[in-house]
């Protein structure tokens, strides 16, 4: 089928292309937690790649919220296209700054995750609800170089502490594989919660160790939550005992109007 424009030729095959442009599943970028790395979002990954959207996992530093935001602010600017930003844990810190600004970023989804206001801590909301275990599990600091300490779980503590609903072979190895975080990053306060304009989504479980659920419930109904998914004697990495889940979610959000 063709279509004449004042004596100019138009074909039809341009339409489906622009509706294609328009269709077209957003890129799904996953920031992993304190604690953790990118192979945490190994059996989400695998979901999301199966049913068509293209992932990256990215490396958050663990240094300091500004500055990892901004690391993670630059990955999401190279991506054309819309975007969905995932956090887990302090990562939720992260993409709540990253996304300030961004305008193509349409989603915020926070996995057992941080969704400060500004002038809050990652330590300040932790401890603004009874329930973490995680100050005892912690291993003595490693001094930095540059100033200040790195944090690491202690190993024979992690399975219980991070990953308790996890099989014990894979959270030995998760372990063993802990991103350090900057004792820093944990009380550098927010200044841009990008969830006040961009619509959210929550999962987390109620067997969380790190975070208390109940701060997590406070912050999902705060940031007024599209969705909350609540899962039943999940561990604070939900995201690996219940990829499914958390996978489901995501897509949720991608394809929320």
């Amino acid at each position: 089928m063709k279509k004449l424009i004042a004596g100019g030729l138009l074909l039809a095959a341009a339409l489906p292309l622009a509706a294609q442009a328009q269709s077209a599943k957003p890129t799904v970028v996953l920031v992993h937690g304190a604690f953790a790395d990118s192979s945490s979002w190994n059996g989400v990954i695998t979901i999301l790649e199966r049913d068509g959207y293209t992932v990256v996992a990215a490396a958050n530093p663990l240094r300091g919220v500004r500055a990892d935001a901004d690391a993670v602010r630059g990955l999401v600017d190279s991506i054309p296209g819309p975007v969905v930003l995932v956090g887990h844990s302090y990562g939720g810190s992260v993409i709540s700054e990253a996304a300030e600004g961004a305008p193509n970023v349409k989603a915020l989804v926070y996995v057992a995750a941080f969704a400060p206001e500004a002038g809050e801590t990652a330590l300040g909301l932790t401890g603004k609800f009874p329930g973490s275990t995680l100050p005892p599990t912690l291993a003595p600091p490693v001094k930095l170089a540059s100033g200040g300490n790195d944090l690491y779980i202690l190993q024979a503590r992690f399975h219980d502490q991070f990953a308790a609903d996890v099989p014990a072979t894979e959270a030995r190895l998760m372990a063993a594989g802990q991103r350090p975080i900057a004792e820093a990053a944990l009380g550098e306060a927010s200044t841009a919660p990008a969830w006040k304009h961009v619509p959210s989504w929550f999962v987390y479980g109620d067997k969380d160790r790190n975070i208390p659920p109940a701060a997590l419930a406070f912050m999902a109904d705060r940031a007024k939550s599209r969705d909350t998914v609540v899962v039943k004697g999940a561990s604070h990495v939900v995201m690996v005992s219940h990829a499914a889940t958390v996978a489901g979610l995501i897509e949720k959000a991608a394809t929320a109007r």
